[in-house]
């Protein structure tokens, strides 16, 4: 077997791969085809410097993803973004590479049978593991705090909130205990949608600016530690400028990508955050002594006051959407009640949030006072926030790929061609 490993966190947004061993993927590209308007052809997305937007105007851009509501739809998608990915990028020859590859839980038969083809009968990988997100996670937590009580239970409740769901994981001994899982049908995806119809039911039609308003609402969304004060502040003329920001839509000639236009006053709301009663005078009065920068329609801009903490909101409120689903806190809260109570205390104390959508500022905040009131009064709660939660599970990847006992928990190409799909899977406990 090779000793060359490839760690492929394959997302239903992005992609990050890149060699077992090692700190950081190589690539991260976002796993999709699209087709800007100045193409006649869907192309390969070019690979992010992680963070960085792509350099290329998508403006009205089509898309085509091969995962839809995190599922594999279209393995012929996945396959020629893979090929591109292995040939172009890692430059490297499958035939001769092992491949650690993630599966979101509770995956369909149909599913996992498509994407072993694609690995073993489309690429012809030497062999393969298959990981499950929140496991991995969890590995890489526990060896970075070596003397946590996560290190020394090896226990943790992995909240993996990504790109097409939010799952709440109980992980003991980096095994998923799968019984206790528990999901929101709520991702970046669909937080990106909802922001999409609320400014164009306000002001301008945004619905074919997928990618604009996914930037935008990765620069100025956040979670409202006080709900009701900042809908007032909102409506308030005066006031709402604490909350309201301008992005400026691209407009093709002296730029290609959205920004904002004033970045500084878009970070006011973590000031208000200071205060349980509502915003400092000290910041009225700066606010009041600032020219106010209004949007000018004429130029595509666009104000964003409420609809900044309102789409987060929804992974509180799902209702808010009309989905009859648990928020975010309770959905822990029977994650956790699920387990063996022995395993209740600890599952609190180690609670990991990771994937991208838990970047929202505040995030961590409104889930520890959403979940106190839910935990029993002797239970302690502790939140844990991950220095990258996008590269997060792929850094627990590459921890795996490193151990000793790697290759012998793979499965290879002779026995999954021997045994078949369904009886190769048990090795992994799915």
């Amino acid at each position: 077997m090779s000793n060359n490993i490839v760690v492929l966190d394959n997302g239903g947004g992005l992609i990050k791969a890149g060699q077992g061993g090692e700190c950081d993927p190589l690539v991260v590209i976002p796993n999709c085809l699209f087709k800007p308007l100045s193409s006649k052809k869907f192309i390969f997305p070019p690979p992010l410097s992680h963070g960085a937007d792509v350099d290329i105007d998508l403006t009205s851009a089509a898309v085509r993803r091969p995962i839809d509501r995190g599922y594999l739809i279209n393995p012929d998608l996945q396959r020629d973004i893979w090929s591109h990915l292995f040939t172009s990028l890692l430059r490297i020859t499958p035939t001769s590479s092992s491949l650690l590859l993630t599966e979101p839980p509770l995956s369909i038969p149909s599913v996992q049978r498509a994407t072993d083809e694609l690995v073993f009968e489309d690429f012809g990988f030497s062999s393969l593991y298959l990981a499950n997100p929140q496991s991995l996670v969890h590995l890489y937590e526990a060896s970075r705090r070596p003397g946590s009580i996560l290190s020394r239970t090896q226990c943790s409740l992995v909240v993996d909130c990504g790109f097409s769901f939010t799952h709440a994981v109980p992980v003991l001994h980096n095994f998923t205990l799968n019984h206790a899982i528990k999901r929101i049908d709520l991702g970046g995806k669909a937080f990106t949608n909802y922001l999409k119809e609320l400014v164009s039911y306000r002001s301008i039609n945004v619905m074919d600016q997928t990618f604009l308003m996914d930037d935008a609402k990765e620069k100025l969304c956040f979670v409202s530690l006080h709900l009701h004060r900042d809908l007032n502040l909102a409506r308030e003329r005066r006031n709402g400028n604490v909350i309201k920001s301008t992005y400026v839509l691209p407009d093709g000639v002296t730029h290609t990508k959205g920004y904002v236009k004033d970045p500084q006053s878009a970070m006011n709301f973590l000031t208000l955050g200071l205060s349980d009663e509502g915003p400092n005078t000290l910041l009225d009065t700066k606010l009041d002594n600032v020219e106010r920068k209004k949007a000018d329609m004429n130029k595509n801009e666009i104000d964003l006051t409420n609809e900044r903490f309102l789409v987060p909101e929804t992974l509180f409120q799902p209702a808010d959407l009309g989905m009859n689903q648990a928020g975010l806190a309770e959905c822990i809260v029977r994650a956790v009640s699920s387990c063996h109570s022995y395993l209740q205390p600890v599952l609190y104390q180690s609670i990991i949030l990771t994937g991208g959508s838990t970047l929202f500022p505040q995030l961590k905040e409104r889930l520890e006072r959403e979940l106190r009131p839910l935990v029993p009064d002797h239970f302690d709660v502790k939140i844990i926030t991950q220095e990258d939660p996008i590269l997060g599970v792929w850094r627990g990847g590459s921890v795996l790929a490193s151990s000793p006992d790697f290759e012998s928990m793979c499965v290879t190409k002779a026995e999954y061609e021997e045994l078949g799909s369904a009886r190769c899977r048990r090795r992994f406990f799915h």
